[in-house]
């Protein structure tokens, strides 16, 4: 890691009232009250935050789910962000608690590979274990990390807390899954999403692609059908499958007006291949 100056963290509103923004993204769902739990130990410290909700939608525990939602929305946010994100099956556990700071902003949650994707574009400044009782709840749940560890911590960064004081200097855990690989005349991935339409978005990032479609026109496979690679639904008639970029910046198996997911039943961890047609 590089030594760097930390991004700015507060943002001037339209009022004139500096208010750090932090964005929040769970797997928490919308039906209890733990997003609001954290919410609220947000505030109780920093009360001028602006909170941006990215999703609490993760599937429960699916953290390359919740990698790719944070990663996809990352870098629509000012400078000085904090991105407060917790998906965490191994919570209670030894997984270790962490904030990161990067060029644009600041990572701060469970050290399991949910910030593998954001990392994979994004050289990481420092990162450091979130070890130091002042930045936590009193009391902390065993099962509530989230309220009582990520939350506190997220209000304290942004409310301008020296990142040194966190805890000690540590190495974020990035996962294999969060990079496609090159094997010949071939790239091999995996889908990793299924968003709300059934497209089943990939591990193959577009700078990946675009280098190795450089050299002839690519088309992709999974679960033996064998797609085009296109611009944009529309480009194939309704009903038709193909693959292409998606917004979040990875390849995904689409229909044009309907679900790829349902159509070859792909679920994540299914794995995929691009090759060059011959």
């Amino acid at each position: 890691m590089r030594a760097g100056v930390p991004p700015r963290i507060l943002q001037e509103n339209r009022s004139g009232v500096k208010s750090p923004i932090i964005t929040l993204l769970s797997d928490f769902g919308l039906s209890d009250g733990y997003v609001a739990g954290m919410k609220g130990a947000i505030l109780k410290i920093c009360r001028n935050a602006v909170l941006v909700d990215i999703t609490h939608l993760v599937p429960p525990g699916d953290i390359r789910a919740g990698a790719f939602l944070l990663a996809a929305a990352y870098p629509d946010f000012p400078r000085g962000t904090v991105h407060l994100a917790v998906v965490d099956p191994g919570v209670g556990t030894g997984r270790m608690p962490l904030v990161i700071m990067t060029p644009r902003g600041f990572l701060i949650g469970p050290d399991n590979g949910l910030f593998s994707l954001v990392l994979e574009k994004e050289t990481p400044t420092e990162a450091r274990a979130i070890e130091n009782p002042a930045f936590r709840h009193s009391r902390v749940s065993m099962t509530f990390h989230g309220r009582d560890i990520f939350a506190p911590a997220a209000a304290h960064l942004a409310s301008g807390a020296a990142f040194a004081e966190f805890g000690p200097v540590c190495t974020p855990h990035v996962a294999r899954w969060s990079r496609a690989t090159r094997i010949g005349d071939e790239l091999r991935g995996e889908v990793i999403h299924i968003d709300r339409f059934g497209n089943a978005i990939s591990n193959i990032d577009e700078g990946m692609l675009r280098e190795f479609a450089a050299k002839g026109r690519a088309r992709a496979q999974i679960r033996g059908q064998s797609l085009p690679l296109v611009s944009t639904y529309g480009d194939l008639e309704p009903g038709a499958a193909m693959a292409l970029i998606g917004g979040g910046g990875h390849l995904e198996i689409a229909v044009n007006r309907g679900s790829a997911a349902d159509r070859f039943r792909i679920a994540p961890g299914e794995p995929l291949r691009v090759f060059l047609d011959q």
